[in-house]
């Protein structure tokens, strides 16, 4: 059955894109974003009406129902594309507005030719600066690939909330509310949960089919990329520039942070996939006045929005994009005319992939959109207090992620690179002791306190932007800002840049870990590489320019190396066995044994959990005594095929333990152990170590 399964993940993937040639005007990067779009649209849909009915573990209906919804979709945005409004002052591109279906593969060989000539006619340096791009990318893609493919998730959030509730879901057979030992079980939105069982139920239940639709989402944020700069470079010089957009797509793949999460199931990849397929629709509106980019638009929005509530926080950085993409217009009545398109289509888009994703039973269960109050107290304004605190402790946020991003991510995994990147930011912490600005000292709105020189556990595994983006994009966006290099679509970006970076620094305390949030920050952020190559102020490829050539190929190779070392050095899916900085020795999770390699961000809690493992048959029935901090998804098993009872939901009190139960798993501190419980105890010799020490493990067998 698992071959049949796979054979109907192909042909939908096929079908997308037969559908998606019908929808899309005749371009690559057009028919990519689409096919990604419909094809994540009809999977969410098919999940919720599967959930409904109590058959989201049925693998047999989920092959022909993303069928069906994908056909429903395809049909609707056909029709509603198939009659175009012109509104841009662009000049709409030659031919008819209907859409016309494509050739792909025509397509695909006439943009090999095209790529070609464009790298023949490269100057001696630039094509030095594309061979190392290049080169880089394909080493980290294949060893990528191998990582999603053969080594196992151990994210932190995915151990205690994300896969843990997939897992619950396929039990269960619905997404319905059920109330979990973690908090963010049933509290975020179960959009990305549907991706990840429909991958996971048409590849045999493979496990790391979880993963899939977050590698997806690195590719598909890089296409946009490569076409969001040829619509900028349309918009600002009247023509694209292949130059400027393939180095902006290169430069993003490799940026650390962004590059990190493209092995992982950690949930912020793919809203930086989702927003940039919407930045992507908005970008290509303004160019060519076509309608059926709102409609898109429309529906990437609500997507995204019901993919995760950090989306909220993106929404003053849409806005300012809409104003520059759909709003500016010769006259009012155009203005008006596009915003009730425009408009239209996003409620639509929040209609049917926002408000069933699990907000509104939130409301009903906890009374508010997020989650219960204790959740919000710990990672949201509410922490900060008073309104004066928490623009004082804002404001010292700004000032800490900024000083984060100026760091050498990847190379200072290295012992030599750590003590160069040490070097290199002491006028930075020079000048933060002359201002007393009391970034280290100041605790009350932080999850973490704030360090200059942070943990390697904090910064191994979430980096920021690296050498990329304080050498050249944060230099190029003070100077779009500041007036001195004059690009109208990159001022608008610019300014979605700094609200999203604000917002993410005033909505929530400082964390070490936050790095992963910066990378649709850095969508912005990357776009700016383009005026490298798009503005003769900044242009790299002008003669007389030695020093400034020589600087922008320093930084490009050192940004390659910091890309490779990110990966090659990273001690959550360590493709060699490496030993820290800090002398702790790391096997290569090739080799690792599976809990070992998911007990990599705790590995206090090995022991139990392996003797947990050898004790407990695969098809047990286990009812769990943990809290909110415990890992859970590694006591599914190897197979995934044990059947695990939460009974001490989060701030619900401890239930009764389930008459079906085989086995009682539990911490000290939940129940109290009695003769004949097993102690798994925990490791205790790294208790110090530990930013949350595990708890004191028992086992009882129940039958």
């Amino acid at each position: 059955m698992t071959i049949l399964y796979l054979l109907s993940l192909v042909l939908f993937l096929y079908y997308l894109g037969r559908l998606s040639a019908g929808i899309a005007r005749r371009s690559l990067t057009d028919w990519w974003l689409t096919t990604f779009l419909l094809g994540a649209g009809s999977v969410i849909l098919t999940g919720f009406l599967l959930s409904a009915l109590r058959l989201t573990a049925s693998s047999v209906v989920w092959a022909g129902g993303v069928f069906i919804t994908a056909t429903v979709l395809g049909t609707v945005l056909n029709r509603l594309t198939a009659t175009s409004w012109t509104g841009s002052t662009v000049a709409p591109e030659p031919g008819p507005s209907a859409p016309v279906r494509f050739s792909v593969s025509s397509l695909f060989s006439e943009r090999r030719h095209t790529f070609g000539h464009w790298f023949g006619a490269l100057s001696g340096y630039t094509k030095f600066l594309f061979i190392t791009l290049f080169a880089t990318l394909s080493l980290i893609a294949v060893t990528n690939l191998l990582l999603v493919l053969f080594t196992v998730p151990n994210e932190w959030d995915s151990m205690t909330g994300h896969l843990n509730r997939v897992m619950q879901y396929v039990q269960r057979g619905t997404m319905r509310h059920f109330g979990g030992t973690n908090w963010n079980m049933d509290t975020y939105p179960k959009s990305v949960c549907t991706l990840q069982i429909y991958s996971f139920l048409m590849t045999g239940r493979f496990e790391n089919g979880f993963k899939f639709i977050h590698h997806l989402s690195y590719w598909t944020a890089i296409v946009a990329v490569f076409g969001l700069v040829q619509r900028i470079g349309q918009l600002s010089r009247g023509k694209a520039s292949l130059t400027a957009s393939f180095f902006c797509a290169l430069a993003y793949a490799l940026l650390p942070d962004f590059l990190m999460q493209a092995i992982t199931t950690e949930t912020d990849i793919v809203l930086t996939a989702y927003l940039s397929v919407l930045l992507y629709m908005l970008f290509t509106y303004k160019q060519t006045g076509d309608v059926r980019y709102l409609w898109l638009a429309g529906m990437a929005f609500g997507i995204a929005f019901g993919h995760k509530i950090t989306f909220a926080l993106l929404l003053p950085s849409v806005f300012v994009v809409m104003i520059y993409t759909v709003f500016l217009s010769p006259s009012w009545s155009v203005t008006i005319g596009r915003t009730w398109r425009l408009a239209g289509a996003i409620i639509v888009g929040v209609c049917l992939w926002t408000l069933p994703t699990g907000y509104l039973k939130n409301v009903e269960v906890f009374g508010h959109p997020i989650g219960p109050p204790t959740a919000l107290k710990h990672q949201s304004v509410e922490r900060a207090g008073s309104l004066r605190n928490l623009l004082e402790q804002g404001s010292r946020n700004v000032i800490r992620y900024g000083y984060e991003h100026v760091n050498l991510d990847g190379i200072r995994n290295l012992e030599a690179g750590a003590a160069v990147n040490h070097t290199m930011r002491k006028p930075l912490v020079l000048l933060e002791d002359k201002l007393h600005m009391r970034l280290d000292e100041e605790t009350d709105f932080s999850i973490q306190p704030f360090a200059f020189d942070r943990r390697f556990v904090f910064y191994n595994a979430n980096p920021y932007w690296g050498v990329f983006g304080f050498a050249l994009i944060i230099p190029l966006l003070l100077l779009v800002l500041l007036g001195i290099v004059r690009s109208t679509p990159h001022f608008f970006v610019g300014l979605a840049l700094i609200l999203h970076f604000a917002a993410l620094s005033y909505s929530a305390p400082y964390d070490p870990f936050k790095g992963r949030y910066f990378i649709e920050t850095g969508l912005f952020g990357v776009l700016f590489l383009a005026l490298l190559f798009l503005h003769p102020r900044t242009a790299v490829d002008v003669p007389g320019r030695a020093v400034w050539k020589a600087y922008v190929g320093l930084i490009t190779v050192l940004g390659c190396v910091s890309a490779v070392l990110c990966v090659y050095l990273n001690i959550r899916a360590l493709p060699f066995g490496w030993t820290a900085p800090d002398g702790k020795a790391y096997p290569s999770a090739f080799s690792s044994d599976r809990i070992r390699q998911m007990a990599v961000g705790r590995p206090d809690i090995y022991i139990p959990y392996k003797r947990f493992n050898d004790m407990v048959p695969d098809r047990a029935t286990v009812a769990l005594g943990t809290i909110n901090d415990d890992y859970e998804y590694p006591l599914y098993g190897p197979k995934l095929s044990r059947r695990l009872i939460a009974i001490n939901p989060f701030e619900q009190g401890l239930k009764p333990i389930p008459a079906e139960a085989d086995y009682l798993f539990f911490d000290k501190s939940v129940i109290k152990p009695q003769p004949g419980d097993i102690r798994l105890g925990t490791d205790t010799t790294m208790r110090n170590m530990m930013i949350v020490p595990a708890e004191d493990y028992y086992l009882r067998k129940l039958k």
